[in-house]
């Protein structure tokens, strides 16, 4: 047999071979049908699509409470406290600590009204109503495991119904409308800066073990997108200084960070990926307010100390 046979002798019996076993030449499953690569998952981890829309959604709710009334976004933070109560409540007991509902979500609503109504006093004393109230609605279901429940109980009233209320201490203000605004934009800029750069040039992991997604890249791009949100909207919407903005910008940016931080070790603590299923593309509501839980205090400090005109 001459070479060229030789050869073409030999790709038919490899042919064949691969015919036989339910694979082509390609190995893929047969040479006219090769069938689709395995699809990989984006940088960002998530279905951006979906996290867009809902995103524009959420947004044109909040803005149109603020541009009708402020007692309309009082009533959409209500409910989104509500709900993260609800999910946070949920996610622990997967780890067998059983937070009492009715208390916590009364006491956060009582919080949120009482933070609009009387100020930080108000808040801090409905606070304390409120852990009394998980104390002994626990209680009288039995003391076995109580201190545990109760603990985590007392973790709920405090995050996240007490750390909104300072979101609802800036929109008691006058001119409470913009400065929930602003709070708002700042915060959203982090998380748009963060994600934007951490996705094109994230290369150093922050805080691996727990969000190995966030880069000191990403970091880096929170800071500055929020300081020129910050000075700009300052300065545009409040008439304040542009120097306070930025300076807002820089808190609102570390302590965004550190929320979300916070909120993943939590997550990784308990086993779970999202707080929910509720809001496609983003998980659930606590997923989006672990941010502005934290911001929110900060947000009211600064803007009090240097932006005092509401």
């Amino acid at each position: 047999m001459s070479a060229p046979e030789s050869r073409s002798a030999r790709r038919l019996a490899r042919e064949s071979s691969g015919d036989a076993h339910g694979a082509g030449p390609t190995g893929t499953g047969g040479a006219d049908a090769p069938g689709p690569a395995p699809s990989k998952p984006s940088r960002a981890g998530r279905n951006l699509p979906a996290a867009i829309a809902v995103g524009v959604g959420l947004g044109a709710v909040i803005v149109l409470s603020l541009l009708t009334r402020k007692e309309l976004m009082l009533g959409v933070i209500a409910i989104a406290v509500v709900v993260g109560v609800w999910e946070l409540r949920r996610a622990l007991a997967r780890v067998r600590i059983r937070v009492p509902l009715v208390p916590s979500a009364v006491g956060a609503v009582s919080m949120l009204g009482s933070a609009y109504v009387r100020g930080g006093e108000g808040l801090a004393v409905t606070l304390g109503l409120t852990c009394v109230g998980i104390l002994l609605w626990r209680i009288s279901d039995g003391v076995l495991d109580a201190v545990r429940d109760v603990a985590g109980g007392f973790f709920v009233a405090v995050y996240p119904s007490f750390m909104a209320g300072f979101a609802v201490l800036l929109l008691a203000a006058d001119d409470g409308a913009a400065r929930i605004f602003v709070f708002i934009l700042v915060t959203v800029c982090s998380d748009v800066g963060g994600y934007a750069l951490g996705v094109l040039r994230g290369r150093h992991p922050m805080a691996p073990t727990v969000s190995p997604k966030k880069s000191w890249e990403g970091f880096a791009g929170s800071v500055i997108a929020c300081v020129v949100g910050g000075a700009l909207s300052v300065q545009l919407v409040l008439h304040g200084p542009w120097w306070a903005g930025a300076l807002l910008g820089v808190a609102a940016a570390v302590t965004a960070t550190v929320g979300d931080l916070t909120e993943s070790t939590v997550k990784r603590d308990l086993g779970i990926k999202d707080m929910s299923n509720i809001l496609p593309g983003h998980g659930g509501i606590m997923d989006r307010l672990d941010s502005l839980l934290l911001v929110a205090p900060v947000a009211w400090a600064v803007l009090k100390v240097f932006v005092p005109g509401g």
